[in-house]
């Protein structure tokens, strides 16, 4: 069954500040989840005429305010490298969240890195959003109706920021629709005007779990040899996306995003043309291997014969 569609989502300032903040301190890209809730809100429309003025359910709109967030201890804490959920990693989260909002969703805030949501990121909203227990109840809702967790909220920085001085920030709103498996771009309502909204800076707090202390002292052995592999691991990362990107060459996040939904058709000749070159280089790299395989086999017969060479000398000696 698919979500209801929301009208817009909300958020009040303090927590899109604490979110912002917590995202420019942290030394690499983070996720986490999204609290709040849902209100069903029905507009009235107005008029001199008693007779004219409805409330219709028709014109009923539902609001989604986020009122807290929760910052995992590490990226991908709740989901795997494909971008499926697990419940029992997110249940472990949601016990360190002791607020009585509802989970409307997640958030991934990246640096350097256009603002679109990538495809496991699809992935993971929508293995999140099919995990009925999860769910919510909607406010003021006419009838009892559940509301899973399908809000993505995506934060990113710019790739090139020649003002170091001002830092800028971009935030977009997504709601992942099941029945047609898209997502849906949301206004963002700022909720930071007003009087009535005072209360948010004396209530809120935010929920994101302490990193763990490095108590070594600069210039120690220890802390030398940490940012060695530190390093070494950094280089290797480096090494495997080259190859990686070498293989996907002309076939980056954008064009594969294109391979699902309506545009698939005509992109499949564009992943036959994709899986055609991955093919010729795997059956490179497996001559290679034979070659390498068979310069080892001769280099191994030539060592067996010098030291057959070399016993037979030390034996007529």
């Amino acid at each position: 069954m698919d979500d209801p569609p929301l009208q817009k989502i909300a958020i009040s300032g303090p927590t899109l500040a604490s979110l912002i903040q917590r995202f420019s301190t942290s030394p690499s890209s983070i996720d986490g989840l999204l609290f709040g809730h849902v209100t069903h809100v029905t507009p009235l429309n107005l008029s001199d005429d008693s007779a004219t003025t409805t409330d219709s359910p028709d014109s009923s709109t539902l609001l989604a305010t986020v009122t807290g967030f929760l910052s995992s201890p590490s990226i991908s804490s709740f989901f795997d490298s494909s971008g499926t959920v697990n419940p029992s990693s997110l249940r472990h989260l949601l016990l360190h969240h002791n607020n009585t909002s509802s989970l409307l969703g997640w958030f991934s805030a990246r640096r350097k890195t256009p603002l679109r949501p990538s495809m496991r990121e699809f992935s993971v909203t929508a293995s999140l959003s099919s995990h009925n227990q999860f769910s919510s109840q909607i406010k003021n809702s006419p009838q009892p109706s559940a509301f899973n967790p399908c809000i993505f909220l995506l934060l990113a920085s710019p790739k090139a920021d020649h003002t170091a001085h001002i830092h800028t920030h971009e935030y977009r709103a997504y709601q992942f629709r099941s029945a047609r498996a898209s997502f849906e771009a949301k206004s963002i309502d700022i909720v930071n005007i007003g009087p009535a909204f005072r209360g948010h800076y004396g209530s809120f707090s935010p929920n994101s779990m302490f990193p763990s202390l490095d108590c070594e002292f600069e210039g120690s052995p220890m802390k030398e040899e940490e940012n060695e592999e530190r390093l070494s691991r950094m280089k290797q990362v480096a090494k495997d996306k080259k190859e990686l990107d070498d293989y996907a060459e002309g076939f980056e996040v954008g064009k594969l995003s294109k391979l699902m939904g309506s545009e698939a058709r005509s992109y499949t000749a564009g992943l036959e043309g994709l899986y055609e070159k991955m093919l010729v280089k795997i059956d490179n790299l497996t001559r290679s291997v034979e070659n390498s395989s068979a310069m080892i086999l001769e280099l191994e017969s030539h060592n067996r014969k010098l030291k057959h060479k070399i016993s037979r000398s030390g034996a007529s000696e």
